[in-house]
């Protein structure tokens, strides 16, 4: 029995005389040493398909999402008394308790805000979504940067925080001093937490739930015990505000009236403040929880305003009564200074501040993971929409976005080292990031109820419009009363920040226009049969130039070929190409689960020169820009490409170079928004249905397949290749699994829905041959789900 040559004819040479062959197993290629290294520091890498939201119950979203704010009320009070006390001594004490009375007025104000954020904008993103949406993607932009330096920020002072919840224990307990190992310390941590999450530790794991319910039942335990001391003896131990180390006592004679001036008295909210950083996590997440996310996401978020009210008031209650007092150099904490009166010095009461301080540095070390799920997600986002460089959309070895985790880690720890991990002097950076993004998303829904005008809008747009001048009141008390403390560099960097990702976002949008001056339709005469791969990454005046140059050369095979990092931009890019006049040339769409591109492209052309016949010429379209724009917002991958390409013998890479700088100039000066349209945009696509698998023949692996029997096979899809637009219509799928490699051939179609490289499909059919080789023509298939495990 002779089946009809496939589509693309390039399984190599046929066996001479008896029964076909199955295609060879995979080429086996060596690791380079700094793979293996890569491989034993993060472990083996995690294929595309193992990329999916863990849904989270609300118990458990509240204690993973919600570690970062609920931990932000074990400074909050003390930055409170740290603006005080010097001012007006112990009458500090006293003001406290209104100053926090504002501060929770102002929780229940965001609450509400962001109860809407909540409710209309269920994916990731937050107050940036809300201001892109509603101002547009140039004005979003103060949100982003507000994002990312709250971010860094965050990472610095939980950090920060929790060093000193560990310095105050072995303070009080053992009263040792490890204050200037701070630093050290602090930057350890950060390391660890660099490191797990480049192994793709994920802030969604129910392991991260559990600090914040141990702090949460730690102050419990306080709360509880300082209520039966105060029921029972009617007052609770003072701490000694004159004790060597503490903040040095102002003018406390008539303080309320004389010594807490309007700008004491709003430095001390400013600082206030600080207790409600990391109330926007939650917004960023809503489409990790569980149906129906929108319900379940406002519960959560009222219980987790409930809780840092709670504690926030508890906290600053304990301090009025105990006359905890901070510390000039950060310990023992307030908080601690709280548990340790209260508790007593007795067995119970030693064991008891040991749970608080532990469960208090945990949750601050927790809360210091949260951006490293956070920040490079935003940054993809910006990413997405050109603003930021685009490597900071690459996921890496573990799936994570290692580029965005390096981006945040290193500033964080620049900041450790240049403050002595003084979380004092973090706030002062910190509040002025948290709350302009609160007054970008209050300014945003605002307007969007304003536009809308549906349901309940008035109240809509006063609610959003108070958070909005509330929080913008916030940021400028900040920025005027610590300016001089280091909020100035915040404030400098503002602008700049925002000035630099709308320059990146011009130029991305430049180049793109440059890059599609020439249509994708063009004519470039009829198609050579040759032996010749062009790598497409997406379809433009590069691409098209490289496939002119490609007819030219004559050889025996022409091909197109695109590595599928992306399943929607690889179907868009699919779609596009049968569009256009490329068509008539076969585009090839080959799997790439574990992302790397060199190596998928070596074993390519090691596949072609298998047989030792053969030969492979790899055209590479590269668009050049000028040196420093082009390494700042450009990878090297063509480059890259071409050096692994000289391992393979009989392979040849030639670089096709497009001058996207001289396209640019030649052109005239760009409509601004006509450029922006220019941006490609992935649109979603929904699989259709397959044909149901039938019969009841036994399930092999490859290497067992028989010539001319019934057989049932299960792989992964490597590639698919239509035929030419010229030739009759075909796909050719080539499917495998660990023993090795079949090819399905399917007659009368180039498109087989939800068929595509990385899929796991079931096939059903006899066993023949194509060129020497077994195959198996229109077989009947199934789309299975994929496994939990690979």
């Amino acid at each position: 029995m002779q089946s009809p040559p496939g589509p693309g004819g390039r399984a190599g040479a046929p066996a001479v005389g008896g029964p076909p062959a199955p295609l060879s197993v995979d080429v086996r290629i060596p690791e380079t040493i700094g793979y293996r290294l890569k491989k034993r520091l993060l472990g083996p890498p995690l294929v595309s398909s193992r990329l999916r939201g863990e849904k989270l119950s609300n118990p458990t979203a509240l204690g993973v999402l919600a570690s970062d704010c609920i931990s932000s009320s074990a400074y909050g009070t003390e930055q409170m008394l740290r603006a005080l006390v010097p001012y007006i001594g112990v009458a500090a004490f006293t003001l406290l308790l209104p100053v926090t009375y504002a501060i929770l007025a102002v929780l229940l104000l965001l609450t509400l805000s962001y109860w809407d954020v909540v409710s209309l904008y269920t994916k990731a993103g937050g107050s940036y979504i809300v201001a892109r949406d509603n101002f547009g993607p140039r004005v979003a932009q103060v949100a982003s940067v507000a994002l990312l330096i709250d971010y860094v920020v965050t990472v610095a002072v939980q950090t920060a925080a929790g060093t000193d919840a560990i310095a105050s224990l072995l303070h009080l307990m053992w009263d040792t001093d490890i204050s200037r190992w701070k630093p050290e310390v602090c930057v350890a941590v950060v390391g660890v937490l660099f490191y797990g999450n480049l192994r793709g530790v994920r802030e969604a794991g129910r392991a991260f739930a559990l600090p914040a319910y141990l702090f949460i039942g730690a102050l419990a335990i306080v709360f509880a015990v300082a209520l039966i001391r105060w029921t029972t003896h009617g007052s609770l131990p003072q701490a000694d505000v004159h004790a060597a180390g503490a903040v040095p006592l102002g003018t406390s004679g008539n303080g309320l009236l004389y010594g807490a001036s309007l700008f004491v008295v709003l430095r001390a909210f400013a600082n206030g403040g600080s207790s409600l950083t990391g109330l926007e996590a939650l917004s960023n997440s809503v489409s990790t929880f569980r149906e129906p996310q929108g319900r379940n996401a406002r519960k959560t978020l009222v219980a987790m305003s409930l809780v840092l009210a709670v504690l926030v008031l508890g906290i600053s209650l304990l301090a009025h009564a105990t006359h905890a007092i901070p510390y000039v150099d950060g310990d023992p904490t307030v908080i601690a200074q709280e548990a340790h009166l209260v508790l007593g010095g007795g067995v119970l009461g030693r064991a008891g501040l040991v749970f608080v301080q532990l469960a208090t540095a945990l949750i601050l070390y927790t809360g210091a993971n949260t951006p490293f799920n956070g920040f490079p997600f935003l940054a993809d986002f910006v990413a997405e929409d050109a603003f930021l460089p685009k490597m900071l959309r690459k996921r890496g070895h573990r799936l994570a976005f290692s580029n965005g985790i390096i981006l945040l880690a290193v500033p964080a720890v620049a900041l450790l080292l240049a403050t002595g991990a003084s979380v004092d002097s973090l706030v002062a950076l910190y509040a002025i990031g948290v709350f302009t993004g609160f007054m970008m998303a209050g300014a945003g829904l605002t307007k969007h109820h304003w536009t809308h005008r549906t349901g309940h809008w008035r109240a809509g747009c006063v609610v959003n419009a108070l958070a909005a001048v509330v929080s913008g009141a916030v940021v400028l008390i900040f920025a005027i009363t610590k300016f001089t403390e280091g909020a100035w560099l915040v404030v400098v960097l503002f602008p700049l920040g925002v000035w630099a990702l709308i320059g990146v976002n011009r130029r991305y949008r430049e180049e793109a226009a440059a890059l599609e001056a020439a249509p994708a339709t063009a004519d470039f005469g009829l198609r050579d049969r040759s032996v010749v791969v062009v790598l497409v990454d997406s379809l433009d005046v590069a691409v098209l130039q490289a496939l002119r140059y490609a007819r030219s050369l004559r050889a025996d095979d022409l091909h197109a070929a695109h590595f599928v990092l992306d399943s929607r931009h690889a179907r868009k890019l699919s779609t596009r190409w049968d569009a256009s006049r490329a068509a008539d040339i076969p585009l090839e769409l080959i799997e790439c689960p574990d992302r790397r591109l060199a190596r998928a492209v070596v074993e390519l052309a090691a596949r072609e020169v298998a047989d030792g016949a053969s030969g492979i010429m790899l055209l590479l379209p590269r668009r050049t820009y000028p040196p420093v724009i082009g390494r700042l917002l450009h990878g090297r991958t063509t480059e890259s490409i071409a050096s692994a390409l000289t391992r393979v013998p009989h392979a040849v890479a030639t670089i096709v170079p497009f001058d996207v700088g001289a396209a640019m100039a030649h052109r005239p000066a760009p409509d601004r928004e006509a450029a922006a349209k220019c941006v490609p945009r992935l649109l979603p696509t929904v699989d259709a249905e397959p044909e149901p698998a039938g019969g009841s023949v036994a399930t092999v692996s490859v290497a067992a397949l028989k010539w001319r029997q019934h057989a049932n096979v299960v792989g992964r899809i490597r590639a698919v290749s239509p035929s030419p637009e010229t030739a009759r219509p075909a796909l050719e799928v080539e499917l495998y699994d660990d023993t090795g490699r079949l090819r399905l051939l399917f007659h009368g179609r180039r498109r087989l829905a939800g068929v595509e490289p990385g899929r796991r499909l079931r096939v059903r059919g006899v066993v023949g041959e194509a060129e020497g080789h077994l195959a198996m023509h229109d077989p009947t298939y199934e789309l299975l789900p994929e496994d939990e495990e690979e």
